[in-house]
């Protein structure tokens, strides 16, 4: 089974821009994936998604992050990206990626905290 493990959360101002990583332990070209964040005390939703299509991928994002946050798959690294650029204070949350199959796998998370 393909294990995950973000990376690259921290604590910014507003404003500021982040990269999260996310490196997976096997192949996730053909998979969809995807970006999810949980503030303290609420439920985890998604943030951002690649989804395969037979002839291309489709990205999707929350309204929140529309324009702010893109979602990007490096295949030769097996690596999933998350630029986050223009933070504001709601934004902060733990961030995990996932591979969202009938049987979803999850990274470990990482803490975006944005201070304003």
């Amino acid at each position: 089974q393909v294990q995950l493990a973000e990376s690259g959360g921290g604590l910014v101002q507003v404003g500021d821009s982040l990269r999260l990583s996310c490196v997976a332990s096997g192949s996730i070209n053909n998979v969809d994936v995807a970006w999810y964040r949980q503030p303290p005390g609420k439920e985890r939703r998604l943030v951002a998604a690649i989804n395969k299509g037979r002839t291309s991928d489709y990205t999707r994002y929350a309204d929140s992050v529309k324009g702010r946050f893109t979602i990007s798959l490096d295949n030769v690294k097996n690596t999933l990206y998350l630029q986050m650029n223009n933070l504001k204070p709601e934004d902060t949350a733990m961030y995990y990626c996932a591979l969202p199959s009938s049987t979803p796998i999850w990274g470990q998370g990482t803490q975006v905290t944005v201070s304003s």
